[in-house]
């Protein structure tokens, strides 16, 4: 069978590879045509286009590239056409997949996304389209299928590609000699734009101060360079910086204070304590609270329903309130161990009883054995 499989991202390239391996295991002759990456190449994918040519981030960026993003669609088309796949897999990425989505249905070809956008957060009228044009949505996050179901549009909930990442992680470096150079480690996770890290670093760098027996790792951003944090970091004693060693840090640390998004739930699958810490500019927030309609900002505390960890938003993210945090993180037992079993079971949750990307190959193939029945 033939697949046009399209990743925009660095995280769509590490979830479109495991998905990939598990096509082959189970279509010893697919062919695979990407736009992704190493990863995805590596897998046994042709990548035609690097997700790294294709992301553009903010109003003014993507204005700015607007040439290239509409070149890119068209060159997209026409090789689709050209490959002429038995199916399109779209991973995430939604601006520019929904709109090759809406191309090829009218098209005449069969489209499964793999991933789907946050429209439960924001952009719900995005729902109609997706009706529309896409055949088969395999959905990651549990409360994503009742709230499709709620728009009643049928969708499968097939496990979140994270699990299978971090206890692939887990396994490797249990083996290998690790020599960590701190006896106990809070991680910092400021998040991956300057204005982001700008806005709730020199928060968390505060807390520091007052927990001299811990060393505070901050995770650097890959995309940011080494010289931005000196400044922010110069006076303070118990802290030092890791760079592409994320999971490293997770690996070895008691808690961490970590930025909203993905981050938040890759720390509770490494089974750390944390705070989830919020700030953005007051106009930003104002509008934001106005447009996306969630309870929490926290993955963790969305997928479970209530608030597994604490966030601090806006005006609480402050100093007083981290350290009474991250005291009762560190000290408090009883905490320590509802986080624990929550924890638990939102793995639980999350593996769906097994593998997220062995789940998606089976739903595809099965979507496509029924498809090719019913013609």
């Amino acid at each position: 069978m033939k697949y046009y499989i399209i990743a925009g991202e660095a995280s769509g390239d590490l979830h479109g590879s495991n998905l990939i391996k598990e096509l082959i295991k189970r279509d010893a002759r697919a062919e695979i045509r990407s736009w992704g990456g190493d990863l995805m190449e590596k897998a046994g994918a042709k990548i035609i286009k690097h997700y790294r040519d294709l992301a553009f981030m903010g109003f003014t960026e993507v204005l700015k590239n607007l040439p290239t993003i509409l070149s890119n669609i068209s060159f997209c088309k026409n090789d689709i056409e050209t490959f002429a796949p038995d199916t399109i897999i779209l991973i995430d990425y939604p601006g520019f997949n929904l709109r090759i989505a809406k191309w090829a249905k009218l098209k005449g070809f069969k489209v499964i996304y793999y991933i789907s956008p946050q429209i439960w957060a924001w952009k719900e009228n995005r729902i109609h389209n997706i009706k529309k044009y896409i055949d088969k949505m395999l959905v990651i996050l549990p409360f994503e299928k009742s709230f499709y179901e709620k728009w009643d549009y049928a969708v499968e909930y097939v496990g979140h590609p994270l699990v299978e990442v971090i206890e692939n992680f887990i396994d490797k470096y249990k083996q290998i000699e690790n020599n960590w150079p701190f006896e106990k480690t809070i991680a910092l996770l400021p998040g991956s734009r300057k204005q982001e890290i700008l806005q709730k670093l020199p928060i968390m760098l505060e807390v520091t101060k007052h927990f001299k027996d811990y060393q505070f790792v901050v995770a650097k951003a890959p995309s940011v360079d080494d010289s931005f944090y000196s400044g922010i970091l110069k006076d303070y004693e118990n802290v030092s910086t890791v760079k592409n060693k994320t999971y490293e840090l997770l690996y070895h640390s008691s808690a961490a204070l970590v930025t909203s998004g993905t981050a938040t739930l890759e720390t509770a699958l490494f089974g750390v304590p944390e705070i989830i810490c919020y700030k953005g500019s007051s106009i930003s927030y104002q509008i934001a609270k106005r447009l996306i309609k969630i309870k929490f900002i926290g993955l963790v505390n969305l997928i479970m329903n209530k608030e597994v960890v604490k966030e601090l938003i806006q005006q609480d993210l402050n100093k007083e309130n981290l350290i009474h945090e991250l005291q009762l993180l560190l000290n408090d037992t009883n905490r320590k161990e509802q986080i624990k079993a929550d924890y638990i079971q939102l793995k639980s949750l999350l593996s769906k009883g097994g593998l997220a990307s062995k789940n998606a190959a089976d739903f595809i193939l099965e979507f496509m054995q029924t498809s090719a029945k019913a013609t």
